[in-house]
């Protein structure tokens, strides 16, 4: 309800034309334009404050404070895929954390020839300036499968449409997590050493990197 209602905002704020500094209506006024309740209504205007839409002067009122309809479009746009990327980053941890230690208990040597010359082939590109998120979904595939566990696989698969945002330009960046391909080759080291708590360090270093750009972005 709280996102509805800051679209209904927006939507006002482009409707009426209003420009920066102008003074939106009261809290009572828009819980009766919008039929909403109190606490959506000003959830909804904390989230576009935060996000420099709006700001709240107490005692005042509300007021416009960014009217650039498409820096405005784009915030909010950038900032629900920032909460849907986290909120996907979580189920990575959750899923493909165990997938990592399964990994390092039972990868088989044809395995680790294979996410070798995934590796190999990742830096190829990456030192040639190429894309690498295509190498990069296939070599956190590859881990998946070398956990043998077909029904952690088929959940991770289900859900795949979400989890290939994190490889498919990520907030509009096709490079956006590059950075992070420092812990691809240290985690695989530890897996191929069959040292579960030494992947999964090294897999935690990554989500938490991901989870910094994201945040910062």
């Amino acid at each position: 309800m709280p996102e509805l209602v800051s679209q209904e905002i927006q939507n006002f704020i482009e409707e009426q034309s209003l420009q920066e500094g102008d003074k939106l209506p009261s809290v009572e006024a828009m819980t009766q334009m919008f039929g909403v309740g109190r606490s959506s209504l000003r959830e909804a205007l904390r989230y576009l404050e935060a996000i420099d839409v709006i700001t709240i002067v107490n005692g005042k009122g509300i007021f416009v404070r960014d009217v650039g309809i498409f820096r405005f479009a784009g915030k909010i746009k950038i900032e629900k895929e920032k909460r849907f990327l986290l909120s996907i980053l979580d189920v990575r941890r959750a899923l493909e954390g165990k997938a990592v230690e399964l990994a390092a208990k039972r990868i088989t040597p044809s395995q680790i020839r294979e996410l070798t010359e995934c590796l190999r082939e990742y830096a190829k590109l990456k030192e040639a300036g190429q894309p690498t998120s295509q190498i990069d979904l296939a070599f956190h595939r590859g881990v998946m499968r070398a956990a043998a566990s077909p029904i952690l696989f088929s959940v991770l698969e289900s859900i795949s449409s979400m989890y290939e945002k994190f490889f498919h330009e990520p907030l509009g960046e096709q490079k956006l997590f590059d950075e992070t391909y420092e812990f691809h080759p240290t985690m695989f080291a530890a897996i191929a050493d069959h040292d579960p708590v030494r992947a999964l360090a090294e897999f935690d270093k990554l989500m938490n990197c991901i989870e910094e750009i994201i945040k910062a972005y």
